[in-house]
């Protein structure tokens, strides 16, 4: 599936939130709701990937971590579309700027200098 159609999935299951929402409490989540959401998933995304790394017991498994993954991905989504921000290009242009920080870094870093510039074990002895 591409982006594009991550989104109106996305915005599909928002509908019906919105919409079980009006039903059970007469109002719909707004940006700061989605935000929290987010933040709350985002804590039990943690505590899952703590257990896929043996830290700590929590049950559900892989299932668990990749429905977790997926509620996250869900909740960026949401919140993209909300704030009118084309999350492709953005992804894009960000992913751009840390890509040439980073090599920029990297460039200077004396720990990162090829063989023939920092001795014969690449370690500058």
């Amino acid at each position: 599936m591409a982006l594009e159609e991550f989104r109106r999935r996305a915005e599909r299951v928002r509908y019906l939130y919105d919409q079980l929402n009006l039903c059970e409490r007469g109002r719909v989540w707004t940006n700061e709701r989605f935000a929290l959401g987010f933040v709350g998933d985002v804590g039990d995304l943690a505590k899952l990937v703590m257990a896929e790394e043996g830290a700590r017991d929590v049950p559900g498994g892989r299932a668990a971590l990749e429905h977790e993954l997926a509620d996250c991905l869900w909740s960026v989504l949401v919140l993209a579309d909300r704030y009118d921000i084309d999350l492709g290009l953005a992804f894009h242009r960000t992913m751009t700027e840390l890509e040439t920080a980073i090599n920029a870094r990297l460039a200077t870093h004396p720990h990162n200098a090829r063989p023939d510039e920092a001795g014969t074990d690449g370690h500058g002895s």
